[in-house]
C-alpha cells in the first residue's frame, strides 16, 4: 500500500476514485485521519466484504 505521506497528499483523488468504484461508500467511510488508517481499512473491509489485502491492493492500484 502507499505510504502514509502519499495517502495524505493524494487522499482527495483516492477518495473520489473509491467512491466511483464503490458507490455505497460515504464520505464518513472514507474519512482519513492521520495515524488511524487501520480503523478506516477495517471499516472498508466490513462495508465492502473484502480482505485487508484486497483493500490495500485497490488503494495501491488507484
Amino acid at each position: 500500500m502507499k505510504s502514509s505521506t502519499e495517502l495524505r497528499n493524494n487522499w482527495y483523488e483516492i477518495r473520489a476514485n473509491l467512491k466511483k468504484k464503490f458507490a455505497k461508500l460515504s464520505d464518513n467511510d472514507l474519512l482519513f485521519v492521520e495515524g488511524r488508517q487501520s480503523e478506516m481499512i477495517e471499516k472498508l473491509q466490513k462495508k465492502l466484504g473484502l480482505t485487508k489485502e484486497d483493500i490495500h491492493k485497490i488503494i495501491s492500484d488507484l
